[in-house]
């Protein structure tokens, strides 16, 4: 499937389209699983459980545990919800998490900045490439490390 047009939900129209993703799923939408998705949606770079963390004890005014963080982080990975970039362990909200498909992140290295793209016809070739290999292919996760062009 080639990469197509997303309707890229923003502010509180891409929390509302989390919520219903995650209630569609069968899942609860609670108030702390609300924080945290605002906490990752404002940051505008990829954010660490602890990034996070810290971002939502200052808008709750008590200290919320990483460890609290990274078990919703993990529902809204399986969610389609946000997406993990792997080389840096951090996260990125999903800007159009009613939509799923394989990701392929550009990561600076000069300035951190994450470019998420949607192109299956690459990852097509990788799931083909693992399952002539034996391999039975999740979700593949291609990151492709250099420099943005604001750095280059």
């Amino acid at each position: 499937m080639p990469a197509h047009d997303h309707h890229e939900h923003h502010g509180h129209d891409l929390t509302q389209a989390a919520q219903a993703t995650l209630e569609k799923s069968g899942e609860q939408w609670t108030a702390m699983r609300e924080r945290v998705f605002e906490a990752l949606a404002g940051f505008d770079k990829p954010a660490s459980a602890y990034d996070i963390a810290e971002a939502v004890s200052k808008a709750e005014g008590r200290r919320v545990a990483a460890n609290s963080v990274y078990r919703i982080l993990d529902l809204f990975v399986g969610s389609n919800l946000a997406r993990r970039v792997e080389s840096a362990n951090a996260y990125v909200a999903n800007a159009h998490p009613d939509c799923l498909h394989d990701c392929i992140f550009l990561v600076c290295d000069s300035c951190g900045q994450t470019t998420h793209l949607d192109d299956d016809s690459i990852t097509k070739n990788v799931r083909s490439a693992a399952k002539t290999a034996g391999f039975s292919p999740v979700r593949p996760v291609i990151e492709v490390r250099g420099k943005c062009a604001d750095c280059e």
